[in-house]
């Protein structure tokens, strides 16, 4: 029998807040918590550890991530619902295969709390439950049928909101279908509810390798005692763990911080793996550091840090592009549209991408 963990409970109103962080809220803050606009898009949810974490001024680099900002309902011209372009590689109604050798399987809709740049923030409603039966068979069959595909990411959502009897059968019938896939398991959990992680979700996922574990962190205070004896106990068994991080402006667009996020993620054993231009979601606009600013944050990082702890800095390109490695010589021009002005940025294709300048 499988222990399961703590439930989830998550903080959904001002006055569950720590009370420094709930007393620091602004009128306009309220009530975006507790009436959030349709145009918004995400509700309000954290988990009481992430809260704890956050300081009480407004430019906390934690706050900032899951308080809901009046700045999310103005106007983007380059906002999209489906910024990474999902939808034109959507196989079946939860699996994506965009990239030959993998696919993207969509477990859930559930989340430890919202990060407010959700790339996926207009999406999350658009499937609920974890999957199973009569969705799960489909994609067990494509996954036998394409052996090319050799990883797959279950994703969402976030798959460890699911307890670990759920988590247990998916992976067994995934494994029965695939003795071969990687499976890369993409959660912010180990972040953001480290108590979910108990000795019997390590058990179960040693017992599917070859596993992966693909987690979020975007500042060095996210590393708590918490988390980092979590994932130190993963790293101890066997479970590897890479790291990716959102480039988000006023919480992590500075080459210092990233450098000390990125050695501390080195020093416990978990690897820097990618770090992430924004993706264009509605209401994420007051977030996007400027394109040749994030290059030049790069740079200086590439300066500071050795070749283990330097990420690659990559941008999902608008419109289901893909993946590009991101450097000066990656922008072919810019160009004047009906939105605004944008840069010229070549897919691996070499179809012409836009991207905004500001």
């Amino acid at each position: 029998m499988i222990a399961d963990s703590p439930p989830l409970n998550l903080i959904t109103s001002p006055n569950e807040l720590p009370p420094l962080l709930a007393a620091s809220l602004s009128s306009e803050e309220i009530k975006m918590i507790d009436s959030p606009p349709l145009s918004a898009g995400l509700p309000f949810a954290v988990t009481p550890h992430f809260a704890s974490l956050a300081g009480k001024e407004k430019e906390d680099p934690i706050r900032r991530q899951f308080i809901p900002d009046p700045l999310e309902l103005q106007h983007d011209p380059f906002a999209l619902d489906d910024p990474l372009g999902e939808d034109h590689y959507r196989v079946l109604p939860r699996l994506v295969h965009q990239y030959r050798d993998r696919a993207l399987l969509l477990a859930c809709g559930n989340c430890a709390g919202y990060c407010r740049y959700c790339f996926r923030r207009a999406r999350m409603n658009s499937f609920t439950g974890f999957i199973g039966g009569d969705e799960l068979e489909p994609v067990l069959e494509y996954l036998k049928s394409h052996s090319e595909i050799k990883e797959i990411l279950v994703s969402g959502g976030d798959p460890l909101t699911a307890d670990n009897e759920t988590l247990s059968e998916l992976f067994q019938k995934i494994r029965l279908a695939r003795p071969d896939i990687l499976i890369r398991l993409c959660s912010r959990v180990p972040i953001t509810w480290p108590q979910r992680i108990n000795p019997d979700t390590i058990t179960l996922l040693t017992q599917n390798r070859p596993l992966r574990i693909v987690t979020h962190i975007n500042h060095r205070i996210e590393l708590s005692p918490e988390a980092r004896n979590v994932l130190a106990l993963l790293v101890d068994a066997g479970v590897p763990v890479h790291v990716q991080t959102v480039l988000l402006k006023g919480i992590n667009d500075d080459a210092m911080a990233l450098a000390d996020l990125f050695r501390e993620c080195l020093a416990i054993g978990i690897t820097p793996y990618y770090l992430f231009q924004l993706d264009l979601a509605p209401g994420t606009a007051h977030f996007r550091v400027p394109l040749k600013q994030g290059i030049a944050i790069y740079k200086e990082l590439e300066r500071q840090v050795s070749g283990l702890s330097l990420p690659v800095y990559a941008v999902d390109l608008p419109g289901g592009g893909g993946k590009i490695r991101l450097h000066e010589s990656c922008i072919s021009g810019e160009a004047d549209r009906p939105n605004g002005k944008v840069y010229l940025l070549k897919d691996n294709n070499g179809k012409i991408r836009d991207y905004p300048v500001e």
